[in-house]
Parts: C-alpha cells; structure tokens; sequence
C-alpha cells in the first residue's frame, strides 16, 4: 500500500513538474486579426491573410505589387511610384535584456517585451528596416516599434518543384489610399504574420497573429 501511494506522488509531481514547463504565450493577442475593428481594413485584411481567411469569401482580390528582388536578407517590392524594401540583421543577445521562463528554460521577453519569431528561444535574426519609398522620393516613416519585437524573417523558401518563391507581398486598396505590406515568418513551432498597414502615406499599425501553418 505505501509502494502505491508513492507512485501516485511520483506521478502527481511529475504532471505538475509538466504542466509548470509549459510555455505560456505572453504575447498581446489584442492586434490579431479577430480583435481588429470592423470596416474597410479589416474587410481588406481579410482578402490576404490566414487570420481572416474565414471572412475572405465574396471579397475581390486587392492589388498585389510584384516582388523584384528577393534573397535571404531582404525582399524588394516595386510599381510605378512605390517602392518597398525590408532587410534583416543579426540579433546580438549580449546588446539585450533577456527575460526568461521556468529556470531560463524558455525566453519569453525580449527588452521587457513579448516577441514574435523562435519564441521560446533566443533568436538569431532581426528585422532591422522597412523602407516605403512613393512617389519616387518621399520616405513613409516606418517606426522602429513596429518591427522591434519580430524576429526570424523569411523571405524566400523552396516550394514542392525546388522553385524559390516568396510568402511576402504588398498589397493596395482599391481606391489606392491605403498599402498592406504582409510578411510570413517563422517560429520554434509553425509561422506567424505581420501587416503594417499605411493609409495616405502614414504608418496607422499592424496586425499580427501567430500559430499559424504548423
């Protein structure tokens, strides 16, 4: 009898011990494509990304700028008067503060914030700009803030025939005031995607949401 009570406190310590490891997601699930206001950007949004995939049907299609360049480090999108670039960096961890979970087992935070790309891990690439060029010589400021916390960008992989191709792309609203630059990156388990979203030349935010492709 005292031999079975032991094993079920073994057992029992060993599930707690488990479910202490898990990872928890501490990331802000209030700019997910589900909490983004209705209207014309989420209509919009819906017609491009995985989040709004259950609201796409009987949406048309947006405009979709080629892609021109694109290699490990960076992507370049092109049409007549506009011009996106985005780069990648080396993430450094020793320039960072690190926050981590169960006894440093799991990186959570990142300078004080939740991240995107290898959570859980230290991640080993950055996103170090996003340039928006129109009208052949105005810069839309894009903030740092809005890219700080992504990590492990992709902009190229190899489909099914050994084709490089991008998930990447640019897209414009019909009435052409508003731009999406959407991005597919990676994470320690499946992909998660980021829009920023410009309307008249101004940076307005972003929409995020992770998990997705697994």
């Amino acid at each position: 009898m005292r031999s079975f009570f032991g094993l079920c406190l073994l057992m029992l310590s060993i599930a707690v011990q488990a479910q202490d490891e898990v990872l928890p997601d501490l990331r802000n699930k209030r700019e997910s494509f589900a909490k983004y206001p209705k209207g014309e950007i989420r209509d919009d949004l819906a017609t491009f990304t995985i989040g709004g995939i259950d609201e796409r049907i009987g949406k048309k299609p947006l405009e979709k700028l080629p892609a021109t360049d694109y290699n490990l480090r960076s992507i370049t999108f092109e049409a007549p008067n506009v011009k996106v670039i985005i780069t990648s960096g080396t993430f450094e961890a020793s320039k960072h503060k690190l926050f981590y979970y169960y006894e440093k087992k799991y990186l959570v935070k990142i300078d004080g914030k939740p991240y995107y790309g290898d959570y859980g891990t230290v991640p080993t690439t950055t996103i170090s700009s996003v340039v928006v060029i129109v009208n052949n010589k105005d810069t839309v400021a894009i903030p740092p803030t809005a890219y700080a916390d992504l990590f492990h960008p992709d902009f190229t992989y190899v489909d099914g025939s050994g084709t490089v191709r991008t998930h990447n792309a640019v897209y414009l609203s019909a009435d052409k005031h508003r731009m999406y630059i959407y991005m597919v990156n990676s994470e320690a388990m499946g992909k998660y995607e980021v829009t920023w979203i410009l309307q008249d030349n101004k940076y307005v935010g972003r929409v995020v949401d992770s998990g997705i492709m697994k």
